[in-house]
């Protein structure tokens, strides 16, 4: 019984930790009033990026390096629409899906079905990886549950408790205030889109070279978009990040738990996009000032005018 406790658990945390990359990088990202609705596709350039990368050189990190750069290069389109160019973030965000879905659909077309020799296999630190219940749980994962953790903790530090953070922040509540402080909004909220592409471009090489066994169409299957809901249910918080994401690898590893007793596969691969919806609805009916969403969120900002 113990046993498979601790197998439930490692695959919950191994599932949930792609969603904890990609949600710190949008809580960042909609701290400086920014709506990004372009995860599902800048996850899935980072992940056909750090295949094709890791295919060719056969070292996951050079392909993790190069999915975290792709992720923030085509974030600077939503960048530049947004904020330069003052478009609708809605709009703009879902452009950037369509757009990261068609580029890693084309681009990972001839490699569909074929394994990686070489991935970002489990880590044991030592003595910890020892400890008795606890120890292979947390302490025998990928490379990308330690980041993740160490990132959660970082962002959360960094937005309350450093100048810089701050500033995100306060660019996100009041921009003409903070841009009287000699701030500038526009750069802060490039930074933090672009930032927060780079943790999606994570989040999508975590699938392609340590989570999935092989390259597949589809492989976000929609993660992006249950990041955008995470953020929400975080309440734009790093740390509440971790306990939302985990929550919802959980979900996906019980798909895999029920099938055996004969729930429709069909009906099991809807649970955790059905929790998603829940978690909103539940969220929806909250008094919205209560929630601490940034008072600017998906509001351009365009200097000298408010």
């Amino acid at each position: 019984m113990e046993e498979i406790i601790i197998s439930v658990a490692q695959r919950t945390l191994i599932a949930g930790t792609p969603l904890l990359l990609g949600t710190i990088g949008e809580v960042i990202c909609e701290r400086s009033g920014n709506l990004n609705l372009g995860v599902e596709g800048v996850m899935s350039i980072g992940a056909v990026t750090a295949f094709i990368v890791t295919f060719y050189t056969g070292h996951p990190w050079l392909g993790l390096f190069a999915a975290i750069f792709a992720g923030m290069l085509i974030s600077v389109v939503h960048a530049l629409a947004s904020i330069t160019l003052q478009a609708n973030q809605v709009v703009s965000g879902l452009a950037l899906t369509m757009l990261g879905l068609g580029i890693s659909g084309l681009a990972g077309r001839p490699y569909v079905g074929k394994p990686l020799t070489v991935k970002m296999h489990s880590w044991a630190v030592p003595v910890l990886s020892d400890i008795p219940f606890v120890g292979p749980i947390f302490f025998d994962q990928s490379p990308f549950f330690y980041m993740a953790v160490i990132l959660a903790v970082t962002a959360w530090f960094f937005l309350n408790y450093t100048t810089f953070g701050i500033q995100i922040r306060s660019t996100g509540e009041n921009p003409k205030a903070t841009e009287t402080q000699g701030v500038n909004v526009s750069k802060i909220r490039y930074w933090c889109v672009i930032i927060g592409g780079g943790f999606s471009g994570m989040a999508g090489a975590n699938l392609s070279i340590s989570y999935s066994k092989s390259w597949i169409e589809g492989m976000t299957a929609g993660r992006g978009w249950i990041v955008i809901a995470l953020t929400i249910f975080a309440l734009w918080s790093p740390m509440r990040a971790m306990l939302g994401a985990f929550l919802f690898g959980g979900i996906f590893v019980l798909q895999y738990l029920l099938q055996p007793i004969g729930i429709s596969p069909n009906f099991l691969a809807m649970l955790p996009y059905i929790a998603t919806l829940l978690v909103l609805l539940l969220i929806g009916l909250k008094d919205s000032r209560k929630l601490g969403a940034p008072a600017m969120l998906g509001e351009p900002y365009k200097r000298g005018e408010r």
